[in-house]
């Protein structure tokens, strides 16, 4: 028995104990990525384990190392697939079908809604950005996801110029820093803005308000002078 089949066996049989492993590799590598994931976000990078995350996800320490090779590279592919999601959720909206203040108001919403529903896509970026994007720079899809992006941040501006209904000369990627940036910002500082302005950043009637903020705060910036 080889190295490689000697690590699948003992994965299977660690996952017997609980639930039925499955010896499919895409799914063993995508639960491995979904337990990773979770354990990044919680620990950052310096904090994770591997063993932890082999006991998250159920497998044997050597398969991920099969898989992934080192806890650096697992922590890109986590990261990659993290962003690869927020982008491809961004696709399924079909915003280049959209008036275009639609399609600014659905994307804002979405945005925000997305890091409402997945915190730990935020504690990625946070935890990503204090290693300066070391492990991102190593990425050969990192900026061909954001390119993709920019670019139909681009067809909405141009077509909302056409009907008059945004100023023209808006940078996209300035946009899309503001309209990222707005939502971003009071949703990882929310503990310390609470202690600030004394109330509850968490609470519904305040989410909503600051979305209607942010939405209304955009709409300011585009509209025709």
């Amino acid at each position: 028995m080889t190295k490689v089949e000697s690590a699948a066996a003992s994965d299977r049989n660690q996952e017997d104990k609980g639930t039925k492993q499955s010896r499919d590799p895409a799914m063993t590598q995508a639960r491995i990525l979904r337990a990773a994931k979770a354990e990044f976000a919680k620990e950052g990078f310096g904090g994770a384990r591997v063993e932890s995350i082999a006991l998250r996800a159920k497998a044997n320490k050597r398969l991920i190392y099969h898989y992934f090779e080192s806890k650096e590279k697992l922590f890109l592919a986590v990261l990659e697939d993290a962003w690869l999601d927020i982008r491809t959720a961004e696709k399924r909206l079909e915003l280049d079908h959209l008036p275009p203040r639609e399609a600014i108001i659905t994307l804002m919403t979405h945005t925000w809604n997305y890091y409402l529903k997945h915190p730990e896509f935020l504690a990625l970026a946070n935890n990503e950005n204090l290693h300066r994007a070391r492990h991102v720079k190593k990425s050969a899809i990192f900026s061909e996801l954001h390119q993709d992006f920019v670019g139909m941040l681009k067809r909405i501006l141009d077509r909302g110029v056409e009907e008059g209904s945004f100023r023209p000369g808006i940078d996209p990627v300035q946009l899309h820093i503001s309209m990222a940036a707005v939502g971003y910002y009071y949703l990882t500082n929310q503990y310390t803005g609470r202690v600030i302005y004394g109330f509850d950043f968490s609470d519904k009637t305040a989410l909503d308000a600051r979305l209607s903020f942010n939405i209304d705060s955009i709409m300011r910036i585009l509209a025709p002078d």
